[in-house]
């Protein structure tokens, strides 16, 4: 049962590109799960202790895994590993919040910077009222 629960990067590993596939994504996505499992195997990545890493570490070792970007690593932070202060201004559901809460057409980096300190140290919490105010 390739999309059971008991995925182990070890069983990913002996998997045929179109088995990982079959569990509904890109081919392009399973080589790049293939790939993470590859890393998880070999010690380039050991994510038994990401853990313990801090968030901008963590969004560089998992960023440095080919098919990884830092959005992906930001939402790992939040939803896998429950860091208390994350707001990403890669997610443009949170962009579109943050200008529907202050009334701004435009959001460049440096006015987000300024707003994401306000949230500090729950950014995460933010994130989840800015999600809901993008609708």
């Amino acid at each position: 049962m390739a999309c059971g629960p008991f995925i182990t990067p070890e069983r990913i590993a002996q998997m045929d590109l179109s088995k990982i596939q079959s569990c509904g994504m890109s081919a392009r996505k399973a080589g790049y799960i293939k790939g993470i499992a590859d890393s998880a195997i070999s010690g380039r990545v050991d994510f038994s202790r990401l853990h313990t890493l801090t968030d901008q570490e963590i969004i560089e070792t998992l960023s440095s895994l080919h098919g990884v970007g830092v959005w992906t690593a930001e939402m790992l932070l939040i939803f896998s590993l429950s860091r208390p202060n994350v707001v990403s201004f890669r997610d443009l559901a949170i962009c579109r919040g943050m200008m529907n809460l202050y009334g701004i057409k435009e959001l460049p980096k440096e006015k987000f910077e300024r707003y994401r300190k306000r949230y500090s140290p729950y950014g995460s919490v933010a994130s989840l009222y800015l999600w809901a105010l993008s609708l």
